[in-house]
């Protein structure tokens, strides 16, 4: 096989398993159900939303102190 042939083969071995990790979520799928993964990346959304939320408030909230006291 000719060096040419050798690069785009290993080049094409690599995409392939790339895809195949992809598909397969990075390999991590064969324990968890897909379903278990979907409520555990709901949960990690909902928590980080209510993590933003508190962070928003508490900037209005230290912007209303800061206009009172000046």
């Amino acid at each position: 096989m000719s060096a040419g042939r050798r690069g785009t083969a290993a080049v094409a071995a690599a995409l392939a398993l790339g895809a195949a990790l992809l598909l397969t979520g990075c390999g991590g799928g064969a324990d968890h159900p897909k379903a278990e993964q979907s409520a555990s990346v709901d949960g990690q959304a909902q928590d980080m939303q209510a993590k933003l939320d508190a962070a928003e408030s508490a900037a209005a909230q230290a912007d209303a102190d800061a206009s009172q006291n000046n």
